[in-house]
């Protein structure tokens, strides 16, 4: 009687300790995810899949893109004088920042010109004299911020700019920039010709470009068709059968304000995502809802739905960015299925203060829906890896987010296969223990991939280098997710890599 007495107490105190440790955050037999992002799905990134983009017109002219204008005549650059703020002139024989113009698409031949200092290129008011050519507002709001750029049908790089007024811009002197010039010809000796370089390796192909590339007429079928066909329920059978036990769902920060979200962006991708919870289940498999593109741009990189590639995320954002968190948090906080929700992918050059206010205040509100659903927090691109390891030790279920890639940096460029499977044992695995603790939060390798910098690599060196991150990824405590499911890259592309034998789990 006495020994089962002292079983019974034993089970019983064994089984408060698993449930403590478990709302703590400090547990992850329950989920040790084997998870794999699902990029390019809701959210855009052109450099998957970049036939998305061949159907619009002068794709090359996309949102974002930079572009520097030389005067045919003078051979000088137009420059917005100081970087803004001022006159626009021409009279630089070289050309930097306060010579470059990000594009502002309008439609698929009129543009906002946003120059250095985010401010727009437009005409003074009429009776500040009509015809000058300035850098000064800080909106794009008005009909005297919109150019049409004319592109010589045998030379599509020379180019006229029909200024607002309807004349075109043209380089009287180095100092005098005008909107006034009625001509037409296309002569060196025309004041009005520019030769337009484009900054292709400064393009962006994100979620942004693509909806308004392709316009309000035909941007959502293209949208529908894309998220209908791109991943469906027989992948998700394909990712339970071969060992993936959970997906990561990259999604815009629109998708709160569904069916008709701001424009250009099209709506019904909740809808989408509803029916990934209903595949995961069936499957078997959990959900990470992750915000992958926040209002502003965490990091003004493609894939956080920039327009133009500058990162303006900041205090000013974060109730925007909070009512995303509120709607993911309640349409799936009560699905058995969540694992967690992400409140921010990758932030980069960013106040950490900011950061963690943001990430206090979004902890709560998905605590307001679900007590169950672990909540994750990015750690910021530009920092060490420790830098909110302190701080996230204070909530319960709680997760810090690390990505590991053996690319971006210089110093993988001139590594060797061994080098490389090397610095994944050694220095990741080092990095990896130095984050876990038992009472801190869990850690995530919530980004990585099979890609690299070596050359002519054997398949049998890219199956070791797979498998050196999988050994090591695993020993996260909240486990590992690849990038990403499908991507024109093979590298990158997990049922790729499973259909061709390079990876198993």
């Amino acid at each position: 009687m006495n020994n089962r007495f002292l079983f019974l107490s034993l089970v019983v105190a064994l089984s408060h300790y698993v449930a403590v440790a478990e709302e703590s955050g400090n547990s992850s037999s329950s989920l040790t995810l084997r998870a794999v992002n699902l990029g390019n799905w809701l959210l855009i990134e052109g450099w998957m899949k970049p036939s998305l983009f061949d159907g619009i017109p002068n794709k090359d002219l996309l949102d974002g893109t930079q572009v520097q204008f030389m005067s045919t005549k003078l051979q000088t650059y137009l420059s917005a004088e100081h970087g803004g703020g001022s006159i626009v002139v021409a009279n630089r024989t070289t050309a930097r920042g306060w010579e470059t113009f990000r594009l502002w698409r309008v439609n698929e031949t009129f543009f906002n010109f946003r120059v250095a200092n985010k401010q727009f290129m437009g005409l003074e008011s009429e009776g500040e004299g009509g015809n000058n050519v300035v850098a000064n507002s800080d909106s794009a709001s008005s009909s005297m911020e919109i150019f049409q750029i004319v592109r010589n049908d045998g030379d599509p790089n020379r180019v006229r700019i029909r200024a607002p007024n309807g004349l075109f811009l043209q380089a009287i002197s180095e100092t005098k920039v005008s909107a006034d010039y009625e001509g037409s010809s296309w002569e060196d000796s025309d004041p009005s010709v520019f030769k337009m370089i484009i900054l292709t390796e400064s393009t962006i192909r994100g979620e942004y470009q693509i909806t308004n590339g392709y316009g309000p007429e035909k941007a959502p079928q293209i949208m529908r068709d894309h998220w209908n066909t791109y991943i469906t329920e027989d992948d998700f059978k394909f990712m339970s059968e071969n060992g993936v036990n959970a997906v990561r769902v990259p999604v815009g920060w629109w998708i709160a304000q569904d069916p008709t979200p701001p424009k250009p962006f099209v709506g019904g991708s909740s809808k989408i995502l509803d029916k990934a919870f209903t595949w995961a289940q069936k499957y078997g498999m959990k959900v990470i809802v992750d915000l992958h593109a926040c209002p502003g741009s965490q990091n003004g990189n493609p894939h956080s739905a920039t327009r133009d590639g500058y990162q303006e995320w900041g205090d000013s954002y974060i109730p925007h960015t909070l009512a995303t968190i509120d709607f993911l948090a309640q349409r799936y906080g009560d699905r058995p299925n969540l694992a967690a929700i992400e409140l921010m992918n990758e932030p980069r050059r960013m106040d950490l203060g900011t950061l963690k206010k943001y990430y206090q205040a979004g902890y709560d509100v998905v605590r307001k829906h679900t007590s169950t659903a672990y909540v994750i927090m990015s750690n910021p691109l530009d920092r060490d890896s420790k830098s909110l390891l302190s701080f996230a030790g204070g909530f319960n279920r709680v997760v810090i987010d690390v990505h590991y890639y053996n690319l971006f940096d210089p110093k993988f460029n001139s590594m060797n296969v061994k080098q490389n499977i090397d610095y994944i044992r050694n220095q990741r695995a080092s990095d990896l223990s130095s984050l876990t603790a038992s009472n801190g939060p869990l850690i995530f390798v919530g980004e990585w991939s099979g890609d690299w910098s070596v050359h002519d690599a054997s398949k049998e060196d890219h199956r070791q280098f797979l498998k050196a991150q999988v050994d090591v990824y695993s020993r996260a405590t909240f486990g590992w997710a690849y990038w990403s499911y499908k991507c024109d890259s093979n590298n990158w592309s997990l049922k790729w890599m499973i259909d061709n034998n390079y990876v198993s789990f």
